[in-house]
């Protein structure tokens, strides 16, 4: 346990940019250096955990940890995962409301959140290329796209439409990845009772605080709202932070008020920066509201919402992993599920693109509104306040990414000393 305890510590404090880097961390890790799983463990344990809402790479080291000592390894490695970044998300956002308004500062975030944009637009590029494979799925996106941008649909009726089209497509024309007769590959390896009794426990572990923050202070606190959203948004995060940021932008920013659009692209940049996963962002999302509207010491308050955020988006990984992980081969021969799983990542593409399209206007143009035509809401700003000066760094970041793959703090802090020479100069 002390070995896995040192292990999974240094992969927390190492596991620097995004999904991708952090599975290939993992992966040489525990399967090529410690070799304490197998090639085919480590791929049926990541393929089980793409099925499922949330960060993956989180999921996975929870999954890897319960596979080496059950339910406190499991616990552990999550723990040890998303720990360090949360503290170091937790001092930046301590900072950020107390030096924010320093004028290097400000033109240091101002090269960060142009930098943003780009990294965006290459996440929509990576999830393209691997989720639109055809027709069906072009079409998923665009309707996604338009459903989010132009209709105002909510991000988790998006994602149940998609699923549910793509299990009427794959039980209708035996079409998608799930185009051979659904399998059960093996017997699980805990009885019901065994699943049920974790069900129980990490179910109440989860919900009995939300009820009693609803209970004690009902709706309209900050606290018992930020409890009520970070846990809707972890039940319908498939398909990465990115995808999620849309969701957080239509909610936290437009419906609770909890910080404005600029803030959102800033801690975004802080949460790239940081080790952990992607979805860390909420805690700097409930830092900023709580600090603003909870009536206490803007730092207390912020530490409290920042807490709530991780609890509540965090606790449910470790029940979809304790619950589901003994069923996993089970799971991974339910072909109608990788045929939703399918159908949702490419209405993926479309909020993302989405999300794109909302960090740009807020990048370069700052003001928007909208226009109401007909059922749809357009995007309306003024061409003639585009900043030239966010334009480039957004240009040059997507330059260095797309193009020439270049490492992503050299492009951040590239960005953000560009920005602040602009700013100050």
């Amino acid at each position: 346990m002390g070995e896995l305890v040192q292990t999974f510590g240094k992969i927390g404090l190492l596991s620097f940019g995004g999904p991708a880097g952090q599975i290939a961390l993992m992966h040489r890790i525990l399967v090529d250096e410690k070799r304490w799983l197998s090639e085919p463990q480590f791929l049926h344990a990541l393929n089980f955990c793409m099925l499922l809402p949330g960060p993956e790479a989180m999921q996975l080291a929870t999954y890897s940890g319960w596979l080496l000592k059950g339910v406190r390894g499991g616990l552990l490695a999550g723990l040890l995962f998303v720990l360090p970044g949360f503290f170091v998300l937790l001092g930046l956002s301590i900072l950020y409301i107390t030096v924010g308004d320093v004028p290097i500062v400000d033109g240091l975030l101002f090269g960060l959140k142009a930098a943003v944009l780009a990294i965006v637009l290459e996440a929509m590029i990576k999830v393209a290329k691997r989720a639109l494979n055809g027709r069906f799925a072009y079409a998923i996106a665009i309707a996604a796209f338009v459903a989010i941008a132009f209709l105002q649909v909510p991000f988790p009726l998006i994602i149940a439409a998609a699923g549910l089209l793509g299990v009427l497509r794959h039980r209708v024309f035996g079409a998608g990845p799930g185009n051979a007769d659904d399998v059960v590959l093996a017997e699980p390896k805990v009885p019901f009772s065994s699943t049920l009794k974790t069900l129980a426990v990490w179910g109440a572990l989860w919900l009995v605080p939300l009820a009693l923050l609803l209970a004690l202070f009902g709706r309209g606190q900050v606290f018992a709202d930020q409890a009520l959203y970070f846990s809707q948004t972890a039940i319908v995060t498939f398909g990465g932070a990115y995808a999620v940021l849309a969701y957080v932008a239509q909610q936290a920013v437009e419906f609770y008020g909890w910080l404005r659009p600029d803030e959102m692209l800033t801690g975004l940049g802080l949460a790239e920066t940081t080790p952990g996963p992607l979805i860390l962002v909420l805690v700097f999302v409930g830092f900023l509201g709580a600090s603003r509207m909870s009536g206490l010491d803007p730092i207390t308050g912020g530490i409290l919402g920042g807490t709530t955020a991780l609890f509540f988006t965090f606790v449910p990984c470790f029940l979809w992993i304790f619950v589901g992980a003994p069923y996993i081969e089970r799971l991974r021969g339910v072909k109608w599920l990788a045929a939703a799983l399918s159908a949702i990542t490419a209405a993926v593409v479309g909020v993302i693109a989405n999300l794109a399209v909302w960090f740009g206007l807020q990048v370069l143009f700052g003001e928007t509104s909208t226009v109401d035509w007909g059922p749809f809401s357009l995007p309306s700003f003024d061409p003639a306040a585009l900043d030239l000066a966010a334009l480039a760094i957004a240009v040059a970041a997507g330059v260095a990414l797309i193009r020439f793959h270049l490492n992503i703090f050299l492009v951040l802090g590239a960005a953000a000393a560009a920005g602040a020479i602009v700013t100050i100069g």
